[in-house]
């Protein structure tokens, strides 16, 4: 016999940052509602990243609704465990109905029921009015189908499933990617004696202070703004196509205290090697694009071509005084590679920071688009009822992002207000 369905107002799906910010949202409105997450523990995707993983935003980004961060070193960078343990505190003061442990397997839409929408979950159906889908932006690792074409003899691994240097094998490593998990795990296994040679990826340099501020504190101030008001964050009509929402996020690191990075100082002071895209392999014959330098090039222009000229219109509305003062690019021309062997090379692992792909199979609706991300404006999908939190640029460079979260959270909270 079927087990009975649950009736529940609102589900959350998802008991990661996005999932807890709209929990305190609905009790805030009096709904009654519970969140779904298929871990046994909380902490979300956070607990996923490697052992010496740093946040790349300062500590004060973590503040959330209910609890703001009034610790010691708001400018610091926390650590992967010490941000689980914050999201674990948070969930604990604004008292979130989280259920760990239930996976939810589809959501279908109920005709003739008490429920808008049916949930099957590991711990048997639910029948809500309105779901809100919080499965943020880091869902399933992505690695590209040429990697199949690499010799077995090469040891391949994910960043997902990267924990330390030691879980390469010794030798050199090809590191494919150069967003921002990218460049911090290429520091990182260069510090650990590792050579690493680095496929240049389509991403951006950006400073990690600029006129006196953190970048995320630019992002913050931008992230509050409107088309009316004359500036805003780069939106997601703004984008060259759907495409571009894949698109890395900017080079920046949290370790040691938070640093610019800057590709062309790291491959001449050392212990890096820089290449253009990875193309494919036959073997152990590796291939890359001619394309390094046009890639370095791109990164050297993108803070001032896409971001700086917003920030400077908030300085001047803010009344920021400090002057402009991004860094010059370093007049440093590595060489184009196109083929490396692999083996000559003792290259003898590849780690691909390729980033994720959506996950929504589950979700037994028509509401996904070419890329598998939902047809959505604001969060806001055209069934009545579901709503999406977290997703990239969902409104804007800083949705998916600490900075942004909470602004995009209230915009969808407020339709039950």
């Amino acid at each position: 016999m079927a087990s009975k369905a649950r009736q529940i107002e609102t589900v959350v799906v998802g008991a990661g940052q996005a999932g807890l910010v709209m929990s305190r949202l609905l009790s805030q409105a009096g709904r009654e509602h519970v969140v779904l997450d298929r871990r046994a523990s909380l902490g979300g995707a956070w607990q996923d990243r490697w052992d010496a993983f740093r946040l790349v935003s300062p500590n004060w980004t973590v503040g959330m609704p209910g609890l703001e961060y009034e610790g010691a070193e708001a400018d610091g960078f926390m650590a992967r465990d010490e941000l689980v343990g914050w999201f674990r505190r948070y969930a604990a003061v604004i008292d979130a109905p989280v259920e760990l442990e239930t996976d939810v397997t589809r959501l279908s839409v109920v005709d003739g029921a008490t429920g808008r929408f049916r949930l099957e979950t590991s711990r048997g159906p639910i029948l809500a009015r309105d779901v809100v889908v919080a499965g943020g932006p880091f869902q399933t690792p992505h690695v590209p189908q040429i990697a199949s074409a690499l010799s077995p003899r090469i040891q391949q691994v994910h960043s997902h499933h990267y924990r330390r240097p030691d879980d390469l094998a010794p030798g050199r490593v090809l590191l494919i990617g150069t967003g921002q998990s990218g460049v911090q795990l290429a520091e990182e296994l260069r510090d650990a004696g590792r050579e690493v040679i680095l496929a240049v990826g389509h991403c951006g340099t950006v400073p990690r202070v600029y006129r006196g501020h953190d970048f995320f504190w630019w992002l913050r101030g931008l992230s509050s703004l409107t088309p009316a008001d004359g500036v805003t964050l780069p939106r997601v009509e703004d984008l060259p196509g759907p495409a571009a929402r894949f698109a890395c996020n900017p080079q920046l690191s949290g370790h040691g205290g938070g640093h610019t990075v800057d590709l062309r100082r790291m491959a001449a002071a050392g212990g890096v090697r820089l290449v253009g895209r990875f193309e494919g392999a036959d073997g152990t014959l590796a291939r890359f694009a001619p394309d390094l330098g046009e890639k370095l090039a791109f990164a050297d222009g993108f803070f001032g071509d896409r971001l700086r000229w917003r920030f400077d219109a908030l300085a001047d509305r803010l009344g920021v005084s400090d002057p402009p003062d991004a860094p010059e690019p370093l007049p440093f021309e590595p060489p184009e590679v196109t083929r490396l062997d692999l083996e000559a090379e003792v290259i003898s692992a590849i780690l691909w920071t390729s980033g994720y792909r959506p996950a929504f199979g589950w979700i037994d609706l028509p509401i996904f688009d070419v890329f598998g991300l939902p047809r959505q404006a604001g969060g806001v999908t055209e069934l009545p009822g579901l709503t999406f939190i977290g997703l990239p640029w969902m409104i804007d460079m800083g949705s998916a992002n600490l900075v942004a979260l909470v602004r995009d959270a209230e915009r969808l909270a407020a339709r039950w207000s």
